[in-house]
């Protein structure tokens, strides 16, 4: 930096405001400076920028799985805000285990990030407060926090979304909706059949259990659960998929359960069942999906303001924001009852 400042002809002080981005340097002066920095290749030290903050400019950020679209725009969100905050993002993910959390995120904060931003996959997070005691902010996201632990949470709307998903199959003239969703053990997929029942109970329909399916992602198991639901004496007409995930293999599976032709777009594809899937995945527009969508891109970045936030000295008490979802119809959940 001595050199920065004597190639530029300034003060060691203003070459730190410029490198800084701290304002107080006229144009010209600065742009001497970046003359100087590129002449001589001159890269900060943010070791020793480290030691006297006390802040590493850095994140970390923990999600189910990295691969799911879902997760990848969330992360690209939290990325977005943290560069513009000056910081880095580091991710992995969780696979849905509890100790892979728990693993991350002591990771994580063993290399002094200055923040964190959870999609959870356990229910106790006791093991945060010395991390907390230690200066460490984190807020959760898609999933609220377990025991032991207050902070921010940012979350889907869940039970309206699952609410409009099945009100519109009502709507339809759908009296046998079923239910498949994701393990019951995970916080959006209790929300999201709570939103289901609600439906019903609202249209003054029973809560049938057998039309409710629920357990880990395993196409082979939901393949089974769909033939048995088929098969019934009284089947039902008309699905809600509970995420994403559940949608596409659902859709597969009828396409092997059905002895019709498999077209895109066109009914036989559903196998004359009514769906709305939760949550929107790429080709849904394509083959005429109908969804209530989430909307990831605004979780995250909700979720990494209210981190920054927290960093810049916001103590005021935990946090709740519901991020709203929306319905589009696209054919799919608009089939008339067979």
């Amino acid at each position: 930096m001595n050199d920065v400042a004597a190639a530029a002809g300034v003060a060691l002080k203003t070459v730190s405001r410029v490198v800084n981005q701290e304002p107080g340097v006229n144009a010209a002066t600065a742009e001497r400076v970046h003359a100087a920095i590129d002449l001589l290749g001159y890269r900060r030290n943010d070791s020793a920028r480290t030691l006297r903050s006390g802040r590493t400019a850095s994140i970390g950020l923990v999600i189910e799985d990295v691969a799911d679209p879902f997760y990848s725009s969330l992360s690209r969100a939290v990325e977005e805000v943290a560069l513009r905050h000056g910081h880095l993002l580091f991710t992995g993910s969780s696979r849905e285990s509890p100790e892979r959390e728990r693993e991350l995120v002591l990771a994580f904060c063993a290399r002094r990030v200055d923040g964190l931003i959870i999609v959870p996959a356990g229910q106790d997070h006791g093991y945060l407060e010395p991390e907390f005691a230690d200066g460490i902010r984190a807020v959760f996201a898609d999933r609220p926090p377990g025991a032991g632990c207050e902070a921010d949470a940012v979350l889907c709307d869940n039970v309206g979304g699952a609410r409009t998903a099945t009100a519109h199959l009502v709507a339809g003239g759908h009296r046998r909706i079923a239910f498949l969703g994701d393990s019951p053990t995970i916080f959006t997929a209790r929300e999201r059949l709570r939103g289901h029942r609600a439906a019903l109970a609202e249209a003054g329909l029973p809560y049938d259990e057998g039309l409710v399916t629920m357990g880990p992602p395993d196409p082979d198991r939901l393949r089974a659960d769909l033939a048995r639901l088929l098969a019934a004496a009284d089947p039902p007409t008309a699905l809600v998929t509970g995420n994403g995930r559940f949608t596409v293999d659902t859709l597969r599976a009828l396409a092997a359960l059905s002895p019709a032709p498999v077209r895109l777009g066109a009914e036989p594809y559903l196998g004359g069942l009514a769906l709305v899937g939760f949550d929107d995945f790429e080709p849904a527009d394509l083959l005429g999906i109908t969804v209530v969508a989430q909307d990831p891109g605004r979780m995250g970045r909700t979720a990494a303001e209210l981190l920054f936030g927290r960093l810049s000295g916001d103590e005021g008490p935990a946090r709740r924001a519901e991020v709203p979802t929306r319905l589009i119809p696209r054919g799919s959940g608009e089939l008339p009852p067979a």
